[in-house]
């Protein structure tokens, strides 16, 4: 990437390091657990969202589409409920196409051209390609986040914050006067886009992977149908507390995340202290990637890693069964922030559309590729179009 657009990005979260890093991220986790996550009022934000993600697919009439955008705007419209306090109607333009900017950016930076220009910049930058787009497209999705948070201080009240950007405005105020504070606007932009990308692209991309799969082996889609009839049945929502009562949805949600491995090389991390590793020296302060892909794939931790197995995630008596080496929100200090909102999403969304419709390929199951179209900075699955049948 350019050194301009690693510069505007370690304002936010996700590359800031240090003590810069440590505050942004408390006041993040902070603000998204005081707007609910891990909370009931937040489930019943999901709750509704994956009705109206129902309600289109029952809008398809059992008609052949791509789920992509789709999935994409349910997944977004949960996170831009608590970081711009609304939600969009799924024929919003200008969602539309902020939907279809943080795709084709992830899709980008995974591809082969992305990985060229995050490896040499300077030489990148000065060839033609489809990696300038990344750039591009990144400026207008902080345009759009810009324009938000303009709406927000128009109508900013001090005394009744509204969403994140309220919350981040009234830490600004807070600390107007102190030069070393990390809030401000461009902080705020930064900061903004970092949630919103990471709350868009990651779980909508698992879910149309894990609907993919479902596909693939329809057998375990069956089994998945059981056991919501059994548990849930066909006419209230899903809830969360549910989850614990359905160990082979669990594990199969589990095996897509490790199967998928949406993220397999994790974010970069930076060495704190001289440390040595398998014979090296890593100095302090030597840039490493966590590649999450080798403990996922590890036939040492997971049985038959290359295949897709939800007993993988289940005990011999059938119950779900934790794994040390299950790491798709990363590990230590830099675990994903939303991870209990993602959990959250991942199990009501794939359960409410599993409780509706049975997944229908438009080939055989046998011919359905699973590999990933492009491998980057994350694995991202093939298109594809498939009828949703209501049960």
């Amino acid at each position: 990437m350019t050194a301009g657009l690693l510069g505007s990005l370690s304002l936010g979260i996700a590359l800031s390091n240090g003590e810069k890093w440590k505050v942004l991220r408390r006041f993040a986790l902070q603000t998204l657990r005081n707007f609910g996550m891990g909370k009931r009022s937040l489930e019943e934000r999901i709750q509704q969202e994956a009705q109206c993600l129902g309600q289109e697919l029952a809008h398809t009439q059992s008609a052949p589409f791509d789920p992509t955008f789709l999935i994409s705007q349910a997944v977004s419209n949960v996170i831009c409920s608590i970081v711009f306090g609304d939600r969009f109607d799924y024929q919003d333009g200008s969602f539309l196409t902020l939907v279809g900017l943080i795709n084709r950016n992830f899709q980008l930076l995974s591809s082969p051209w992305g990985q060229m220009y995050n490896i040499f910049p300077g030489l990148m930058s000065c060839l033609p390609g489809p990696h300038n787009r990344i750039f591009e497209n990144f400026e207008q999705l902080q345009l759009f986040v810009l324009e938000r948070v303009k709406m927000h201080q128009e109508s900013f009240d001090p005394n009744c914050p509204r969403d994140f950007i309220d919350c981040f405005l009234l830490k600004m105020e807070q600390e107007n006067q102190d030069p070393l504070s990390y809030f401000h606007t461009e902080t705020l932009v930064m900061t903004t886009h970092n949630l919103f990308f990471a709350g868009t692209e990651t779980v909508s991309t698992t879910l149309r992977y894990g609907f993919l799969l479902l596909m693939k082996y329809p057998e375990i889609q069956a089994k998945v149908h059981a056991e919501i009839d059994q548990v849930i049945g066909r006419h209230r929502s899903p809830s969360v507390e549910d989850r614990s009562r359905m160990p082979y949805t669990d594990a199969v949600i589990h095996e897509v995340q490790r199967f998928g491995d949406v993220i397999p090389m994790g974010l970069p991390h930076v060495v704190t202290r001289d440390t040595h590793f398998r014979g090296f020296l890593l100095p302090e302060g030597t840039n490493v990637l966590p590649l999450l892909f080798s403990v996922h794939n590890d036939p040492a931790q997971f049985k038959d890693p290359a295949t897709f197995d939800p007993a993988h995630f289940l005990d011999p008596s059938g119950g779900f069964r934790k794994h040390d080496a299950f790491m798709a929100f990363s590990a230590g200090k830099r675990v994903c922030l939303g991870e209990g909102l993602a959990r959250m999403e991942l199990f009501l969304l794939f359960t409410t559309v599993l409780q509706r419709f049975t997944l229908t390929p438009l080939v055989r199951p046998e011919d359905i590729d699973i590999s990933p179209v492009m491998s980057g900075l994350g694995n991202v699955p093939r298109p594809y179009v498939f009828r949703a049948v209501p049960r």
